[in-house]
């Protein structure tokens, strides 16, 4: 299982951004490749991604929530995969952290996922924070 992990710093305390991270539904909002998220009820969303030339499409479901430090979920289907963000207070605001893990069965789009996919989620990670960031400062 491939562990991709990404940390920045948004300028506003803990709460709020928590706040802004806990509407997965609103992520679609914070990155261009994220082409909709579909609230399913009960801390379940659908996912549709655009990356790597293709659409990937999963099902996702919060799997702890513990306002405002951490929010994690995991796939149900489609591409496997557990995320986690860590937040914590710092001086100029909160530290966010994002560890991604994944795994491809398929060698072959395993390794142009592999090639890919560290570069796309530091790219959407760093969307979601600035947006985010915007959002709580605008």
């Amino acid at each position: 299982m491939a562990i991709i992990e990404h940390s920045e710093i948004v300028n506003a305390p803990p709460e709020r951004v928590f706040e802004l991270l806990r509407r997965v539904e609103d992520f679609a909002d914070y990155s261009d490749l994220i082409r909709s998220i579909d609230s399913l009820g009960n801390d379940h969303y659908r996912w549709n991604v655009r990356a790597v030339g293709m659409d990937w499409a999963f099902e996702v479901a919060v799997t702890e929530i513990q306002p405002p430090h951490v929010l994690a979920w995991e796939s149900l289907d489609g591409v496997k995969n557990q995320g986690r963000y860590e937040l914590r207070e710092v001086p100029e605001g909160t530290e966010v952290s994002l560890t991604l893990s994944y795994e491809i069965r398929n060698r072959l789009m395993e390794k142009a996922v592999n090639k890919a996919a560290r570069p796309l989620v530091g790219k959407v990670s760093r969307q979601i924070l600035e947006r985010v960031e915007a959002r709580l400062n605008g």
